[in-house]
């Protein structure tokens, strides 16, 4: 069996969060949902690669406005993820960053050809709501970073 080539990857994202969303009970944060290789439908965090000459930070503040529509500020860091997988003939290591952003403008949008569906959710249904382990472990955070912000 032919050794596959090792890439590594970085991506960033994160969770933008709003308050007063119409038709949402309290504080809400963005969430995407895309097809997963397999095709089913998952929620996750915003995120995508860094571009050459970003840091991590403008490029989630880039990728979040570009996934969910929703212009926001970084307020602090969630963590970073970092995992292994196959695709293409490559064995890719992958590492995401992640950041809590506030909102400050836009609307939320599906415009993003990789987003299948985009929703305002309860932070208190967020781990409810998300597919994967290590991103609601990052979110379990969020109401302590934002109490201690306010």
């Amino acid at each position: 069996m032919p050794r596959l080539r090792r890439v590594e990857e970085t991506s960033a994202g994160g969770l933008v969060v709003d308050a007063g969303v119409p038709g949402v009970r309290g504080r809400s944060a963005a969430l995407i949902a895309r097809h997963d290789r397999r095709g089913r439908l998952v929620w996750s965090l915003p995120k995508g690669h860094v571009e050459e000459g970003e840091t991590p930070e403008v490029a989630a503040v880039r990728e979040i406005a570009e996934e969910t529509g929703i212009a926001g500020r970084v307020i602090a860091p969630l963590g970073t993820i970092d995992f292994w997988f196959v695709a293409e003939g490559r064995r890719i290591h992958k590492t995401v960053h992640h950041y809590l952003l506030i909102a400050e403008g836009g609307e939320l949008s599906d415009a993003d050809i990789e987003v299948v569906e985009v929703a305002w959710v309860p932070l208190d249904e967020l781990a409810e709501r998300l597919a994967y382990d290590d991103e609601r472990r990052l979110v379990d955070q969020v109401p302590g970073l934002l109490a201690d912000i306010a």
